[in-house]
């Protein structure tokens, strides 16, 4: 089995781990309604994608309601 014959200082262990990190998310502003979102998705908080509406907002109750009576 093959076993180091020198421990491995500390210096060198945080050398080999500096590209071992988070990356960033790519955020931008949403064009309708100004809230962050991920790059090239569909904002969730307005469906708009590019200009365009892509998800229907859901009716609430309340719209349901007013628009019977």
């Amino acid at each position: 089995m093959a076993v180091p014959k020198r421990r491995t200082s500390k210096m060198r262990k945080r050398k080999r781990r500096t590209h071992f990190k988070l990356a960033i998310p790519g955020m931008v502003v949403c064009d309708n309604c100004g809230e962050m979102k991920l790059a090239h998705r569909v904002c969730k908080e307005c469906g708009h994608y590019k200009g365009r509406e892509i998800i229907k907002e859901p009716i609430t109750e309340e719209e349901e309601e007013s628009t019977e009576a």
